[in-house]
């Protein structure tokens, strides 16, 4: 049996920033369907900082919660501190999650960084030098 911490349970329960920026800046798609999450964060930025940031994610409960923390820790930020955000920080900041559920925040990090990098795709700059890679879902391989 799997043992979630009450920060868990409350952003699952209760999740932040649900649903979808019709004229977002930025949209990050990341999951697939194989593995059975997946997750989509939309952004909107003004003079570099992220001003809203919402998502979608279809997966178990670590998915809906881990992209909950993650989008209220960079609400607010500008994108070099959003950058800085690791999937490690989310789960902390929840209170830790258990072993077989850490991938769902590397998603959550991953989503981040996608939409991050399409909002730099769309002001026609590379975001590759500054978002960096972003690899596939290691749980799909």
């Amino acid at each position: 049996m799997m043992l979630y911490s009450d920060k868990v349970m409350d952003h699952f329960t209760n999740p932040r920033n649900v649903g979808e920026i019709e004229d977002a800046d930025g949209i990050g798609e990341v999951g697939n369907a194989k593995c059975g999450d997946i997750m989509k964060m939309y952004i909107k930025v003004d003079k570099n900082i992220i001003t809203d940031v919402k998502f979608k994610t279809f997966g178990c409960g670590a998915a809906v919660a881990t992209s909950s923390m993650a989008t209220e820790m960079i609400k607010g930020k500008s994108i070099d501190d959003a950058l800085k955000l690791t999937n490690k920080a989310v789960v902390e900041a929840l209170e830790g999650l258990p072993d077989v559920k850490i991938h769902c925040s590397v998603l959550a990090e991953q989503a981040m960084k996608s939409a991050i990098a399409d909002y730099y795709r769309r002001q026609g700059i590379d975001p590759e030098p500054i978002v960096g890679a972003i690899p596939e879902c290691e749980e799909c391989h």
